[in-house]
């Protein structure tokens, strides 16, 4: 079978690979899209090593038809339309005996610990596949997982109707979180980044966005004028790895200050950097500082927003280009980020 593999750092070879094998309790997937994401970048840098090694085949983000079953698979019908959950959890540490799976110590990925989504066929476990209906293109299909990810995080954060949101960071995670925050709460939300092109994306599709450059002004300021010294129910931080403004706060700090009393501060952005925080201005608010990781089964709940046409992949999908291609791909996402959020690899060809 045919699938990019990533034979060195920073370089991608298409080649003819084995066709794995589906045990008795898995399926086999023929992909047709496959969605590159921040974690793929960091990965095809070498970021990840050594817990990628190479050669390797990445790829967490797909969807695709169901080719074969294993002798044990009852739920799922060849021929069916899904998505995959790359998840894998150990089921036997502390998170996982409470079932709190995305706090697994030994959590593991398709297309991160093991060959994953850039290539014709993949094997996944049974549980792992959610159907996709009708109402969801294959195309849109690609991207439930890194929607659940939004829903994960509203999740967390107990977003509501009502609810005035902030969002530090409008890439892939960023714009996720806005769509998913937008079938929950019909509020003002604040969108923070150095990006005026990212930033004006939500625009063409929702009401009541708020962008703001924080290279052009302070978002806390801005925040706390708009909101009339308020502050949001709920700042998201989804940054990662964020670029220093002088006089202006860090993403997380940012949204510390932004909060209303007893409000809520939900961190995603995974940096290894060390990042200064005044815990003070969180304890007179007693406000919540929370994490989020990956989902937790909110795959079902984005499939269905899809098939609602609540959620508006057109906004964060940049462009559709061929496996053949996906060295092209990871350079301009790389090269153009204020160009590229998402650029989805077609395998349906």
């Amino acid at each position: 079978m045919k699938a990019a593999v990533l034979t060195e750092y920073n370089r991608f070879e298409i080649k003819d690979i084995p066709m794995p094998e589906p045990g008795e309790n898995q399926v086999l997937v023929k992909v047709d899209f496959a969605s590159i994401c921040g974690t793929d970048l960091h990965i095809f840098k070498g970021e990840f090593h050594p817990r990628t090694r190479l050669p390797f085949v990445p790829g967490h983000e797909f969807a695709g038809t169901v080719q074969q079953v294993g002798k044990a698979v009852t739920q799922i019908r060849t021929g069916e339309r899904v998505a995959v959950d790359p998840i894998l959890w150990c089921g036997e540490c502390a998170a996982c005996k409470i079932g709190h799976y995305p706090a697994c110590t030994a959590l593991k990925l398709l297309g991160v610990d093991m060959n994953g989504g850039f290539a014709e066929y993949v094997v996944a476990d049974a549980g792992m596949l959610y159907p996709v209906g009708n109402g969801v293109s294959p195309h849109d299909a690609a991207l439930v997982e890194v929607y659940s990810i939004g829903f994960h995080a509203c999740k967390r954060a107990e977003v509501t109707n009502g609810d005035t949101i902030a969002i530090w960071g409008a890439g892939r995670i960023g714009q996720c979180i806005l769509q998913a925050a937008r079938t929950k709460t019909t509020g003002p939300i604040f969108l923070v980044d150095i990006l005026d092109e990212r930033l004006a994306v939500p625009h063409a599709y929702y009401d009541d966005i708020i962008p703001i450059n924080a290279h052009k002004e302070n978002p806390v300021e801005r925040i706390l004028k708009e909101t009339d010294g308020r502050g949001v129910d709920i700042a998201f931080e989804a940054v990662g790895h964020a670029v220093q403004i002088a006089d202006r706060p860090n993403p997380i700090q940012g949204c510390i200050n932004s909060i209303r009393g007893a409000g809520t501060v939900c961190l995603l952005g995974l940096t290894a950097e060390p990042t200064p925080l005044v815990m003070r201005d969180l304890i007179w608010k007693e406000g919540k500082l929370i994490t989020s990781r990956v989902s937790h089964g909110e795959f079902a709940e984005a499939i269905d927003q899809l098939e609602k046409k609540t959620l508006n992949p057109k906004a964060i999908i940049s462009q559709v280009m061929p496996i053949d291609d996906i060295q092209e791909a990871f350079r301009l996402l790389q090269e153009k980020p204020q160009q590229y959020l998402k650029i989805l690899v077609d395998l349906s060809i």
